[in-house]
């Protein structure tokens, strides 16, 4: 990948830094794991949250939805500007600040009385969150050399990886001793680890030339990308994205991001240069990345209900079913760079892309009976096809950016990460609803007119009602199971459909195997994802 314009004038890496950089990589992936280790605990907690008290605070699946996306909605509001903010100020002082801010939200989030205040205290953590996640992969460009960075994201993707196998079975575990609020209170001496480690190992680094600040342009990417998510996750409260309280916020969120985008190439110091997004390559990564997380979060949001409503596995049992799919990103991610120099980005990404499809699609043939090492291999295909996505598509977006915006770089992939993650709770999640209250409302006609409507909103609220009925509920659990995965069949054959999308874009403008000219005239491969 050749060095973009701009990026030559940086200079070098001090010598101290180069020396203690993978020991400032340990340190990233460590504050990274706060992040998502929570989010991977939280998936294998929604079931017990659900549960009336004192076993959890009886929230409901729109309850539990916004749990998990009030956080989604501050965070990835947020992201651009906390990215911004890192380049001007410093990523270190934005990075120590984020993480603070998580450990108090994580503390009060444990604390939580009502499903009410853990929303509010889950959007305090995605406040923190915003200011960690893209100071992580900033600082990373700041400390690695070119030619290593492809390497050390690799390295920082595996560390994904590694939250997300740990999370699932750290909150198994803490689920079957403690009270459902301790799966926030773990994150409270990990954030003062990292602060402590951060403190003593991590430069500070920052645009050397921020020129003037850009106020519309940080309002208007705020405003825009709130109203737009919260569009989206309105959608999938309702189930109906027809709704003025669904197209107002949404149609909205777009006028003020045209706007934005308008402002920006009109500003003599953008946030952000548009004219990256002309580059085929550059706007192919940031898609991938969006459609990848649209598929996999959706599922990942049901998988939850079917391994333990549906199969009857703990939340323990539940967590360590999904620790393949950690498992296969762990060791593939820090290698993916090698298959690229081999094949180029363009057939790995479409090749990992494919692997998704195929994997969602398997969801589509699950029962209840299906053996248990069939869902083994499905979630290690999984999770080598988003290894051998994420890294390359990562380096394209911020190799294809000057060193000294890295900030900026940082915050467009996890803006577009979430935004996607989003839509695919909201639209995915609204698919299975859907289809789930469909097929058993026929069901619930014996019960009263309250008790059946609430009971259709979700398998765990069926499987509530009937538990309360004693013996004669049970007539409700064999229908339910069915509903359940008649709408987990269809959402996963649609999520497996992006994911083939996904395929086709990354198969039509991400590069190919990338070469560079020597001296003697002859062709060699060139480390990096190429543009």
């Amino acid at each position: 990948m050749s060095t973009p314009s701009g990026a030559a004038a940086v200079p070098r890496i001090s010598e101290a830094v180069h020396r203690r950089r993978w020991a400032i990589l340990v340190v990233l992936m460590f504050s990274l794991l706060i992040v998502v280790l929570d989010n991977s605990i939280l998936n294998v907690a929604v079931k017990t949250i659900a549960t009336p008290e004192p076993v959890g605070i009886g929230a409901t699946q729109s309850e539990l939805e916004w749990a998990i996306n009030s956080y989604t909605l501050v965070f990835a509001g947020l992201l651009f500007t906390a990215g911004l903010l890192g380049d001007r100020i410093g990523r270190k002082k934005v990075l120590l600040f984020g993480i603070l801010v998580f450990g108090v939200g994580s503390a009060l989030a444990a604390m939580s009385g009502s499903p009410t205040e853990l929303i509010a205290y889950r959007a305090v953590m995605g406040f923190g969150a915003a200011f960690v996640m893209p100071a992580t992969l900033a600082v990373l460009m700041n400390v690695f050399e070119r030619d290593e960075q492809p390497k050390a994201i690799g390295i920082w993707v595996g560390g994904v990886g590694l939250a997300i196998a740990i999370g699932p079975v750290t909150g198994g575990i803490l689920l079957e001793h403690f009270w459902w609020g301790s799966i926030f209170l773990v994150n409270v001496p990990i954030v003062i680890i990292a602060l402590i480690a951060m403190i003593l190992l991590v430069p500070d680094s920052k645009d050397p030339n921020p020129g003037r600040i850009d106020p519309l342009g940080v309002v208007l990417s705020v405003v825009g990308l709130v109203l737009l998510v919260y569009g989206i996750i309105r959608g999938g409260e309702l189930s109906d994205f027809t709704a003025a309280s669904v197209l107002l916020p949404l149609l909205g969120g777009l006028v003020v991001l045209v706007a934005f985008v308008l402002h920006e190439k009109r500003s003599s110091h953008p946030a952000i240069d548009i004219a990256y997004f002309k580059k085929p390559a550059f706007s192919a990564a940031v898609a991938a990345i969006a459609l990848v997380f649209f598929a996999l979060m959706g599922v990942t949001f049901f998988a939850a209900f079917y391994l333990q409503s549906v199969r009857g596995y703990s939340a323990l049992e539940a967590g360590l079913l999904i620790v393949p799919l950690a498992v296969a990103q762990m060791v593939f991610a820090p290698r993916a760079r090698l298959v690229v120099d081999r094949f180029g980005a363009r057939a790995v990404c479409t090749a990992g892309m494919l692997l998704i499809a195929a994997g969602l699609s398997a969801f589509a043939f699950f029962d209840a009976s299906t053996p248990v090492w069939v869902l083994e291999v499905v979630f290690f295909a999984q999770g080598a096809g988003m290894a051998h996505i994420m890294p390359p598509v990562t380096v394209a977006v911020m190799q294809a950016l000057p060193r000294e915006k890295a900030g900026s770089g940082s915050a467009v992939t996890n803006t577009f990460r979430q935004v996607g993650g989003a839509l695919g709770v909201a639209v995915l999640g609204s698919l299975l609803s859907t289809q789930y209250r469909s097929r058993i409302e026929g069901h619930l006609e014996v019960l009263p007119s309250g008790a059946r409507e609430a009971a259709g909103e979700s398998i765990e609220a069926t499987l509530g009602v009937a538990e309360k009925l004693g013996p004669a509920g049970k007539a409700l659990i064999g229908p339910a199971h069915e509903a359940f995965l008649h709408a987990m069949h269809l959402t996963a054959l649609s999520a497996a459909a992006v994911a083939l999308i996904g395929a086709v874009v990354v198969a039509l403008f991400l590069p190919g195997r990338p070469k560079a000219e020597q001296e003697d005239g002859s062709e060699r491969v060139v480390t990096g994802a190429g543009r």
